[in-house]
């Protein structure tokens, strides 16, 4: 029975030893996964890598409009009380992203927004007013939680405002005149978050300013209209669909 127990104590201290010296041999030192249980899987809080492709875009927003104001012909009062209705927007574009930063070239149009003025009684000067704006713009991307990605961003280019059906009795141009357009350059500054809906969409809530210049009616024998310094702020959503698998974390 002596040899007996002596030869259990030392098989069970050989297999400990072989075993110990197993683990410790194992590739890139880790243990056995049965030693060591597995971490449940689930995505890093952090994308593993940005994003660099190409992407298309498109975008629906609400246009909040300001101008500063009007002038009317030399001899004639400008209006005061000047307003330009809200209206809708909407644009699309396309555009790559390498790393952290991106860059797209996006059109946006509006209807018709009313504008009206006060020279002797309210709303007595009448039109209405379109926007279409070609913009180059850059982003920067802040990082990126839980697929969630905040940016900033600028863009410059053009905007052609178009005036028609202008109507007053009290600033020329007097009776019905034909609509007219006048190309200005324009600017944008922009702020939002990105959500990866899937590794190929995003989903874009975004605040935009929009400075957009001047826009003019068409004149008669007696002058025209002036309506100065156009801006816009606007809350917009879009979506981004990218040409190829972003990455969504590991």
């Amino acid at each position: 029975m002596s040899l007996l127990r002596k030869s259990v104590f030392g098989s069970a201290l050989f297999i400990a030893s072989a075993t110990g010296a197993l683990a410790a041999d194992a590739p890139g030192g880790r243990t056995f996964p049965s030693q060591e249980p597995a971490a449940p899987a689930t995505f890093s809080p952090r994308h593993s890598e940005p994003f660099a492709g190409w992407y298309l875009r498109g975008d629906v927003g609400y246009r909040l409009q300001e101008i500063s104001s009007a002038s009317a012909a030399a001899g004639f009062a400008s209006p005061t009380d000047n307003d330009l209705h809200s209206t809708v927007a909407a644009g699309f574009g396309g555009g790559y992203k390498s790393g952290w930063f991106r860059s797209d070239l996006t059109v946006d149009f509006t209807p018709p927004a009313n504008y009206s003025g006060q020279i002797v009684t309210s709303g007595d000067v009448t039109a209405r007013v379109t926007a279409t704006t070609l913009l180059l713009n850059g982003y920067l991307d802040l990082g990126s939680w839980y697929h969630i990605t905040p940016y900033v961003g600028a863009g410059a280019g053009i905007v052609n405002l178009n005036i028609s059906d202008y109507q007053s009795t009290a600033a020329p141009p007097f009776g019905t005149v034909r609509a007219h357009g006048q190309t200005n350059f324009a600017w944008a500054g922009m702020a939002g978050v990105a959500y990866a809906l899937s590794q190929n969409v995003l989903v874009d809530v975004s605040y935009r300013y929009l400075s957009l210049g001047d826009a003019t009616t068409s004149s008669d024998v007696f002058g025209k209209m002036r309506l100065s310094k156009i801006t816009a702020q606007e809350v917009r959503v879009g979506l981004r669909w990218n040409f190829e698998d972003q990455p969504m974390g590991r």
